[in-house]
């Protein structure tokens, strides 16, 4: 039997991050999650090789928010490095996102953009570009994503489509912190739960008749697990993982990572470990490691990646949203729990917040972490 003030379900960032603020609040908190490791999807760790891996594909953090950075500063020292990313067209390596003169130069200054009110991601994708970038770099990358075709997509996805400006080439320019923590995300994690109760390799979801949270639940796995599909399952999407060990090629490709937009390339990208690392520890890989990472559909949760934009699961998802904010002492959340793709800095100033929600709820004198 576990019995504990707050029960939370999950050791992702989400769950760690709650966990650390109501422990920092004098609350007892105990920590289950079904994997054998820390640090949900974030996990990564030491390849054999010596180069340092995330497991479930990279992680690049960016953040913007002062509170959250120094927040995470607490658990671990992080060094700067910013993401620039390739895409491979026609053998031919471009800068992703593409900035404002690559537009010019292949579909000159005057193109014109899709006017109306869009419906879908392909007319949301075109009102901010030519077809002819859309065609090149988006289309092939999206419907591999998904499984679907673009039009089928809900058009708030074209959000994370981005143009840089002209002679700016990384991933998130605007953030004020581009970093990695020095010893990686899985020994942050680690650090910020150090006292902290935690159980692994533990189904909530099997064992709820050993679980008592005298003041709250906190679940942060798929909403409609936690509901058995009472009103059918939400559509998430994964990657296939292939780890590639190449011992006798010291680099592979000239960025981190190489997008194919290429529908006829099962691949969607490939990911090279070295990229990411300090020089001084980059030169102590063996060869090079790669990820060579293929979408697909998952049909086990532990596999759910990327909750489905589209309209369908989106209604579906609010059915569940609506039941489980009629529970008492229940809280359904994370990316899993809210079905919403997160971002690292997204997901850590979420559960901020609703840490801070708890504590109130409660009436736990609390500093304001939201």
């Amino acid at each position: 039997m576990i019995k504990k003030d707050f029960v939370i379900v999950g050791a992702g960032l989400t769950g760690t991050t709650i966990a650390r603020i109501l422990t920092d609040h004098e609350q007892e908190v105990i920590i289950v999650d079904r994997k054998d490791h820390l640090a949900g999807n974030a996990y990564d760790y030491r390849h054999e090789s010596g180069a340092m891996i995330h497991k479930y594909g990279p992680h690049y953090f960016r953040c913007g928010s002062e509170k959250i950075w120094n927040f995470l500063n607490r658990f671990t020292e992080f060094y700067n490095w910013s993401a620039n990313l390739l895409s491979q067209v026609n053998d031919e390596y471009f800068n992703w996102p593409v900035n404002q003169d690559y537009i010019e130069k292949i579909a000159g200054k005057n193109w014109e953009a899709f006017k109306d009110e869009p419906s879908n991601f392909e007319e949301a994708c075109l009102t901010k570009m030519p077809w002819e970038l859309y065609e090149l770099f988006i289309k092939g990358y999206t419907e591999k994503q998904w499984g679907v075709k673009a039009t089928d997509l809900d058009k708030e996805l074209a959000v994370r489509i981005t143009i840089n400006k002209s002679n700016v080439n990384s991933l998130t320019p605007n953030h004020k912190w581009n970093a990695l923590p020095r010893n990686g995300y899985t020994e942050m994690v680690k650090n910020m739960i150090d006292d902290i109760p935690i159980k692994l390799e533990f189904d909530y979801l099997q064992h709820k008749e050993n679980i008592v949270a005298n003041k709250m639940l906190i679940f942060t796995g798929p909403i409609d697990e936690f509901f058995e599909y009472k009103y059918g399952r939400l559509k998430y999407r994964g990657q296939k993982r292939y780890i590639e060990h190449l011992e006798n090629t010291d680099q592979y490709q000239p960025s981190i990572q190489v997008n194919y937009p290429d529908a006829k390339e099962p691949r969607i990208r490939t990911i090279e470990w070295k990229h990411l690392m300090l020089p001084d520890e980059k030169d102590k890989v063996k060869g090079t490691l790669l990820t060579h990472e293929t979408p697909f559909t998952p049909e086990h949760s532990n596999q759910y990646e990327y909750p489905f934009p589209d309209k369908i699961n989106k209604h579906l998802y609010e059915q569940y949203k609506a039941d489980a904010e009629s529970l008492d002492n229940i809280l359904i959340c994370g990316r899993l729990g809210e079905y919403r793709y997160y971002d690292m800095d997204q997901a850590i100033g979420r559960a901020m917040k609703l840490a801070s929600e708890i504590l109130e709820k409660f009436k736990i004198p609390s500093e304001q972490y939201a």
